[in-house]
């Protein structure tokens, strides 16, 4: 069994550029940043950043480039794949992207931190949060009742 799989939860360090190939297909690229951020023996937090290349086609090429843009958070699922090719210099090169399958739009509507000050959804002083609490089922599932 085999399995390419890439779930990435970032920010857009860039705007979405879309293209056609000369067959006519959608192609978008773009870059995810994602951070790790942790404690050191010595108490000091680090934080790491890395960059993902991704790259979707045809319908979610569409929908990344009218929707997404630089700083938007977003939940990208897809497929590693590596291209290589020889620069003028004659040094072979590597590039690894992730081929969106999916993606998910995680900002809040209306969130964008460019919005003016008049925008309906910056005033959000006078909002309620309210906490539905989950409700029990009855279809758990329990470890006894698997049958292996």
């Amino acid at each position: 069994m085999n399995l390419n799989k890439a779930m990435i939860i970032g920010n857009l360090t860039r705007d979405p550029e879309l293209k056609s190939t000369p067959s006519g297909q959608n192609v978008v690229s773009f870059s995810v940043a994602t951070n790790l951020i942790w404690t050191d023996q010595s108490g000091n937090q680090q934080k790491k950043t890395e960059f993902h290349n991704i790259i979707a086609w045809q319908k979610l090429a569409e929908i990344c480039a009218k929707y997404l843009k630089k700083g938007s958070k977003v939940y990208i699922e897809g497929r590693l794949q590596t291209t290589d090719w020889t620069g003028n210099d004659g040094v072979k090169r590597y590039r690894t992207e992730i081929v969106a399958e999916n993606m998910i739009m995680l900002d809040s509507k209306g969130g964008s931190t460019d919005q003016p000050s008049n925008y309906p959804n910056n005033n959000r002083q006078n909002e309620e949060i309210i906490e539905i609490p989950e409700e029990p089922t009855d279809d758990e599932i329990k470890v006894e009742n698997i049958p292996f």
